[in-house]
């Protein structure tokens, strides 16, 4: 589990952006190409350290392993009241 505030908001820009791209219809290995590169900017620009960076990586590839992240909600029709 993620502690560290900002491993956390990386951990969340990154699975968002995961899902959005997702939703765009990018495969899996390019979902997992996209998590691999923004880690290694991570690695390379220092932001975190090395512990962190692992955990996330670790979270990430369970947040990538559970097939329920990024299936699309379902979508309820609205009662006709609501839609005026």
């Amino acid at each position: 589990m993620l502690q560290d505030p900002k491993t956390i908001r990386y951990y969340q820009r990154l699975s968002d952006t995961l899902v959005e791209l997702w939703r765009r219809r990018y495969r899996s290995e390019e979902l997992r190409l996209f998590s691999e590169g923004f880690i290694t900017a991570l690695r390379y620009g220092q932001e975190l350290d090395p512990t962190q960076i692992m955990r996330l990586e670790q979270e990430i590839r369970g947040f990538l392993a559970n097939s329920d992240n990024l299936e699309p909600p379902e979508l309820r029709p609205q009662p006709e009241e609501e839609r005026s």
